[in-house]
């Protein structure tokens, strides 16, 4: 738990650190903004001290999903892991530091939308014939 709690913070501050010296590094060759992806592992857009709960959407609904093209579910799902991952990273680092994390329901209605993503292109699988079964069989049905 110590090491957590260290290595936590540490990775933080270097992440913070090698942000700033790309940052100044990056300001001298353009004016292009800065982006650090480690911090899209964290939730730096709400500090703990807020008072005021912020709600959350729901998870998708099958039907829903079931509009969706293949290519608009798979970068849902890349999404949706990358919030599962934000999630988790900052549940760890406030269990590390013994503060409650703020809104786990939000975990649960991740991971439902995830399952749902893999029950639609289940029955999408399932759904549409297979041209090496349907071959095979034409070859069983012929040979009878």
């Amino acid at each position: 738990m110590f090491l957590t709690r260290v290595f936590g913070r540490t990775l933080f501050a270097a992440a913070r650190s090698e942000a700033s010296a790309a940052g100044a590094a990056a300001a001298s060759f353009s004016t292009a903004s800065k982006h650090n992806p480690l911090e899209e592992f964290f939730d730096t857009t709400r500090s703990p001290d807020d008072e005021k709960p912020v709600v959350y959407g729901r998870s998708w609904k099958a039907p829903e999903l079931r509009l969706k093209s293949w290519d608009d579910l798979n970068k849902l799902w890349y999404v949706l892991l990358k919030e599962e991952n934000m999630l988790m990273t900052q549940c760890q680092m406030l269990h590390a530091q013994n503060l409650r994390f703020l809104n786990p329901e939000r975990i649960p209605k991740v991971r439902k939308s995830m399952c749902r993503i893999k029950q639609v292109l289940t029955e999408r699988a399932t759904a549409e014939a297979d041209p090496r079964r349907s071959a095979e069989m034409k070859r069983m049905i012929n040979a009878l």
